[in-house]
């Protein structure tokens, strides 16, 4: 059956596509389209060809394996104090750009975060309890500076759900656009 003969109403389905019109609308059975911000597919209806498909969530950001990895060594094994997290836009992929050792600072951390680029970090917050007992916590943060580019801080805000999922094991979020949003101060306030 012709997808273009079809759409006045009645129903058809297109097997070599998994695609069903319903009175008009078109329906997705197997194939997920993602669109990415700033960009229009142009599906050319005359010649039925399909748009090109995307890796993953709304932005199109696969995430490498090496970050999921990275992140269950922090959460279970307590491998390091941090790691930060870059979008590699010719790639589409979400990487892993740099790990803290377990021993290196809250000054550290910070410090590894560019002053003018949008990243992803996980920080493992230790902290003592109002009753004296040691407790851990683990953020994720959404960094994205006032300076850095609106195309970097679009991606970044449409891939951040899609790739925080694949974390399994955050406690805490928080979005900074300046420093003093995730200081220390807040990260104790938000722990408890």
């Amino acid at each position: 059956m012709d997808l273009v003969g079809k759409v006045g109403g009645s129903s058809s389905y297109h097997q070599s596509y998994g695609a069903k019109i319903w009175n008009g609308t078109l329906f997705w059975s197997s194939i997920y389209v993602n669109f990415v911000i700033g960009e229009i597919l142009d599906w050319n209806w005359q010649s039925q060809s399909l748009p090109p498909l995307r890796a993953n969530a709304a932005s199109g950001m696969a995430v490498h394996d090496d970050c999921k990895l990275r992140f269950m060594e922090l959460k279970t094994k307590r491998t390091y104090r941090f790691i930060v997290f870059k979008i590699e836009e010719k790639q589409k992929q979400v990487i892993v750009e740099k790990v803290g050792e377990p021993a290196q600072s809250y000054e550290d951390f910070t410090a590894s975060l560019p002053a003018d680029e949008c990243r992803y970090a996980v920080y493992d917050f230790d902290f003592m309890t109002a009753e004296n007992v040691p407790k851990s916590r683990i953020f994720f943060i959404a960094w994205s500076p006032d300076t850095s580019r609106v195309r970097s801080k679009m991606i970044y805000a449409s891939s951040k759900d899609r790739f925080k999922r694949e974390l399994d094991g955050i406690q805490v979020e928080l979005q900074a656009t300046d420093p003093t949003e995730m200081g220390l101060d807040v990260f104790k306030s938000r722990a408890n």
